[in-house]
């Protein structure tokens, strides 16, 4: 994901652009019992086997791809670099098949005091961060100048060797329904966008993990000549440095984790126990929108307009909600995507993210009532990713649904998804469906090697905000408490995900420079106030 758009976790609109892939034979996938007999305790192969992958030196050039290329040509302007890193597919197998990440850089002006590499993830699973090293310099004020700041799309991501399973949508996630034969319906689209990608990526698949993207992150280490790299990772980025700081200890420098996932809950399933948060996030915008009832004609009250909601979406769940049609391509909404519509409108809690999704909002009751209702450019464009795969949708969906299926192993057993929805639904009657709905994880191979038990403890500066709907306080409150020589920077009563640099919060920003700047942590824990639209407060209820 990108924080310049929409801050979102596990879902996303974003568009991608990939590269040809290596045109070099497959090699077979290797078991978890091989990878562990050619690699060290660590995951990892020795040095001496991946000494050519460490001492390559990639030809740094324009990060234009062509005249079209928006990202490319704000790189270009902030003086950055893009180069191809290789890497082996199966690190088991280094002098097997061969794939390529991507990277940017903008070089450090203050050479007199440069710091080193700073590396970025932005999130996802599956989101670029080539074009992230700009507005991160300009997060990092005056110290940015003293890092140089490297973009990565990790593996089959952007414009990295790419994988795309074809499929029809952006996400595999879905509202359950009201019925069991609405859940019929979501466990069909599972299974067969799990064949998908096993009939079209099945040589690929085993190695569209976290693990193997942090071994391409120290092949980048490398390749940089750093003997030690400082990161800055968002959302699923911060599990991933999680995970890099375990399998290479000693490699990391100044780590900065913001939208913090706990490990111990890390799966194919990890929006499960968001329900609470989605639903404080849902009424402090109804509040919102109640406010602007003259603008978007909601409700008048924070109850009207949830009420507003549960109607649309039972509404949906008559007859397909037509959107669009005259400016526009046509759209149908049912009531396995309505719910996602919502879902992903409460990730971010400033004023342009509420107009945005209260726009939406207010599109969707247009044609819940019979209404003609044409989406905005953006609207559009989320519809296009979520239910036609536009976009770069379906490229993006595959990946992260790769990865994710690819770590942790899911339930097998579509029951077990059913009795949970059950559940679930008698205390978050519009969130629990969601979340707990089956995936195509449940229709996926099963991983080739055990998911990273992440180390005990690490000096890393950690941001979340209280109500974050996507990664939960409660869940960077215990990987704060696990790595005890931690500090932790709380934003309270906001409902943002992902604060540093994309929420203009001067006290969580000013603390991240601190750290950056000195590499020393705070002496104790902070609670910033958060930045409040129009004086609402996220606090009321």
């Amino acid at each position: 994901m990108s924080l310049r758009a929409a801050a979102l976790a596990l879902t996303a609109t974003a568009g991608l652009t990939v590269l040809p892939a290596s045109p070099q034979p497959s090699t077979p996938a290797a078991s978890a019992t091989t990878a562990a007999s050619s690699s060290s305790a660590s995951g990892r192969p020795s040095a001496d086997a991946l000494a050519r992958y460490h001492h390559q030196r990639p030809t740094w050039k324009s990060c234009v791809l062509g005249p079209g290329d928006a990202a490319g040509q704000e790189l270009e302007k902030a003086g950055a670099r893009c180069a191809d890193v290789t890497v082996p597919l199966d690190y088991a197998h280094p002098d097997g098949r061969t794939i390529t990440v991507a990277v940017s850089r903008i070089k450090a002006a203050d050479t007199a005091h440069r710091v080193g590499s700073l590396l970025l993830n932005t999130g996802g699973p599956g989101g670029q961060a080539v074009a992230d090293p700009p507005w991160v310099r300009d997060a990092m004020k005056d110290v940015g100048g003293r890092y140089d700041i490297v973009g990565m799309d990790p593996r089959f991501v952007g414009r990295s060797t790419p994988l795309d399973c074809g499929w029809p949508t952006g996400s595999p996630f879905r509202w359950a329904g009201e019925d069991r034969a609405g859940f019929a319906r979501v466990t069909a689209l599972a299974r067969d966008l799990a064949d998908r990608c096993r009939k079209t990526n099945a040589d690929v698949l085993p190695y569209v993990t976290t693990r193997d993207t942090a071994r391409d992150m120290d092949v980048v280490r490398a390749v940089l000549g750093e003997r030690r790299i400082s990161y800055l990772g968002y959302s699923y980025g911060t599990y991933l440095g999680e995970v890099y700081a375990t399998m290479f200890p000693g490699r990391t420098d100044r780590m900065v984790l913001d939208g913090v996932i706990d490990p111990a809950r890390y799966s194919p399933r990890l929006l499960v126990g968001t329900e609470d948060a989605n639903e404080r996030a849902l009424r402090h915008w109804a509040a919102w929108a109640a406010q602007r009832h003259a603008e978007y004609g909601l409700g008048a009250t924070r109850e009207a307009v949830l009420a507003t909601v549960d109607r649309i979406r039972r509404t949906a769940a008559e007859r397909p909600l037509v959107i669009g049609g005259g400016s526009s391509a046509t759209y149908r909404l049912d009531v396995h995507t309505v719910p996602f519509v919502v879902f992903n409108g409460l990730s971010d809690d400033t004023d342009a993210a509420r107009r945005s999704f209260a726009s939406s909002v207010r599109t969707l009751h247009q044609a819940a009532r019979g209404r003609h209702a044409e989406p905005d450019a953006d609207f559009a464009s989320a519809l296009d990713f979520l239910l036609k795969g536009g976009a770069g949708g379906s490229a993006y969906g595959s990946v992260q649904t790769a990865i994710l299926c690819g770590d942790v192993p899911a339930p097998r057993d579509p029951e077990v998804y059913w009795r949970d929805v059950r559940r679930s639904r008698e205390r978050h009657p519009l969130m629990g469906p969601f979340t707990h709905d089956i995936t195509p994880c449940a229709f996926w191979d099963r991983p080739r090697e055990r998911a990273t038990v992440v180390r005990r403890d690490f000096p890393a500066l950690m941001v979340n905000a209280t109500g974050d709907p996507r990664t939960t306080y409660a869940g960077a409150t215990a990987m704060h408490g696990a790595w005890a020589s931690s500090r932790l920077v709380t934003v309270a009563g906001s409902d943002r995900h992902g604060v540093y640099g994309a929420y203009g919060d001067d006290c969580a920003d000013s603390t991240v420079n601190a750290y950056l700047r000195t590499g020393r942590l705070p002496a104790a824990d902070i609670t910033c106030s958060g930045p409040r639209p129009d004086g609402d407060s996220a606090a009321a209820g």
